[in-house]
């Protein structure tokens, strides 16, 4: 059970690493394959996400030359069969804001079901 665990927090880590890269996020094929149909978001601004509104700021088609998202204390555990949930760090430009995103197994593979950024002192 241990190495399943491990592969299932692998996979939704992997899948979270993606989506912070600015070339994933400027396909928005390839965002659609990582976020789940019922995604919503909670960001670290306040707002509330869902898939149609994360791809209107995020596959303009292009590259991001902003800095890379910097990740810091990842850690992942399985809630129950099917589910991971994920916690890390990000500072990006000097923003830094706790992330905690529920991953779900699907017939598609591990999708992002939600996600949820906290500013950081």
């Amino acid at each position: 059970m241990a190495d399943e665990s491990e592969q299932a927090v692998q996979a939704a880590v992997e899948g979270e690493l993606r989506l912070l890269d600015a070339e994933v996020r400027a396909s928005p094929d390839r965002v659609l394959e990582i976020l789940d149909p019922e995604f919503t978001e909670i960001g670290a601004s306040g707002s509330r996400w869902d898939v149609a509104s994360i791809l209107t700021v995020t596959g303009d088609g292009m590259v991001s030359q902003e800095s890379p998202v910097n990740v810091d204390e990842m850690s992942g555990v399985v809630l129950a069969p099917g589910i991971v949930h994920l916690t890390y760090l990000t500072d990006h430009q000097g923003r830094r804001a706790w992330r905690s995103s529920l991953w779900r197994l699907t017939e598609e593979g591990w999708r992002m079901y939600f996600h949820q950024g906290t500013p950081a002192c």
